[in-house]
């Protein structure tokens, strides 16, 4: 970005720089102004913050140490603008499945945002990809954006209030195939998931389980269900029942590919499951550096009348 230039009166946005990919987010930032975070005391001053991609896992380790996460949860509950990218989104989703195995308690989050988050449902570090994603709204280049996906999140459900701002159809990594599995069984027995860690993607066969290989979680083909049949499905359903279940994308032709989320917006709260900092395209962060500025000036006419 470099469409202008940062002045005393300009808002500043903070980057999280706990872990990850902040130094890349300040980088797009820096034209505009921008500074690290890392302490409670550093938000001071901050009218907008980025959380990065890296390891949600150690982020929320590193930042229960000093209070920082009862900070941030705090700035986001306030209504400041707030972006996750990929790791940053799962920071911010209010409920999360194949968390880290080895936090005992569960994934650290700052919640937020209503959706239901998938971590890894792209796969492992070296499964990384590019692919065309939509752009932010209001840009005026409307050309596809270059999504660059590594380990990256998937939002599953949103919340009925929330902006869609972006979908892409995509199959799950094997060990996420899994995790989905199960999260199906029990949305299907009537529990309210909220937290749910991985789950063991591996069988053993052979007299002492010698052969292991990835379960296959193939979904059968459910094209020839009618949209009437989905209908009355639904009717025989309580209210109640509504309301409270969280319905999953399904699994499309026979295969376990799903059209998830990869972009959301509610009020000032911003989630990608790509990384925008590791492209040249700036698209993105001018979206959000206008999100911050516009509430910058909410703030400012608020503050005087």
């Amino acid at each position: 970005m470099s469409s202008e230039t940062p002045s005393a009166t300009s808002p500043l946005v903070g980057v999280l720089a706990l872990q990850g990919a902040f130094e890349e987010h300040q980088h797009c930032l820096e034209a505009v102004g921008c500074r690290t975070v890392r302490t409670p005391a550093q938000l001071e001053g901050i009218d907008g913050i980025v959380f990065p991609g890296g390891e949600s896992t150690a982020m929320g380790l590193i930042g229960s140490k000093d209070g920082m996460w009862d900070a941030l949860k705090e700035f986001v509950a306030e209504g400041k603008p707030t972006w996750g990218t990929c790791a940053g989104m799962v920071l911010l989703a209010d409920r999360c499945v194949g968390g880290s195995a080895v936090i005992t308690n569960g994934q650290s989050l700052i919640g937020g945002m209503d959706v239901l988050v998938c971590r890894n449902y792209f796969g492992s570090q070296v499964s990384s990809f590019e692919m065309a994603t939509p752009c932010p709204p209001g840009s005026q280049d409307t050309s596809d954006y270059p999504g660059v996906f590594i380990r990256a999140p998937a939002i599953l459900n949103a919340g009925a209030d929330l902006n869609v701002l972006g979908r892409v159809v995509a199959t799950p990594s094997r060990a996420a195939a899994v995790v989905l599995d199960e999260l199906e069984k029990k949305i299907a027995a009537g529990e309210n998931v909220i937290m749910m860690g991985v789950v063991d993607a591996l069988q053993r066969t052979g007299t002492n389980g010698q052969h292991i290989d990835y379960k296959k979680i193939i979904k059968p083909d459910e094209s020839a269900s009618t949209s009437t049949d989905q209908e009355e499905k639904k009717e025989s359903m309580t209210l109640e029942e509504q309301q409270r279940g969280i319905h999953l994308p399904g699994a499309a032709d026979g295969t376990n590919a799903r059209e998830v989320i990869c972009a959301v917006r509610k009020d000032n709260v911003l989630c990608t499951a790509f990384h925008p900092e590791l492209t040249e395209d700036y698209r993105w962060h001018e979206y959000f550096f206008n999100m911050v500025r516009n509430s910058s000036k909410v703030t400012e006419e608020e503050s005087s009348s």
